[in-house]
């Protein structure tokens, strides 16, 4: 958790029209769980509402052939208690997408799992599960 506590981005993975969607967005690890901002009545937000997503986070470093990822398994939730709102609003940045993000998911993790990978120069790699 605490590798994905350092990313800005992350992919969040949930059934849309009875088919796996993934998308791109920037989170952020508060109180153990991954908050995303999104538009209220939007695709992602609509779609995760109650429902159990999977959230993949990673770093790849391509000239060292190292990297790491971490995938989390859990139920999503609209946060709407507007205390939580006001405090989420000061401390998850602002959505990088181009329209109003007002809208913040919470997913609690029930599964974590995770790798390094740790490349060597003769073509093989090095994989360790964290």
């Amino acid at each position: 958790m605490r590798l994905m506590g350092s990313a800005p981005v992350g992919r969040i993975v949930y059934t849309r029209q009875a088919l796996p969607a993934v998308e791109l967005v920037n989170c952020a690890l508060i109180d153990g769980d991954i908050v995303i901002r999104t538009q209220a009545e939007g695709k992602l937000a609509v779609a995760t509402r109650g429902a159990v997503v999977a959230f993949q986070t990673d770093s790849v470093d391509l000239d060292r052939r190292t990297g790491w990822s971490v995938t989390i398994v859990g139920q999503a939730r609209a946060v709407i208690d507007s205390a939580e709102v006001r405090y989420l609003e000061r401390v998850v940045p602002p959505s990088w997408a181009a329209w109003d993000s007002d809208h913040f998911i919470r997913i609690s993790p029930s599964i974590v799992n995770g790798r390094r990978v740790s490349g060597q120069l003769t073509g093989g790699t090095n994989a360790r599960h964290l």
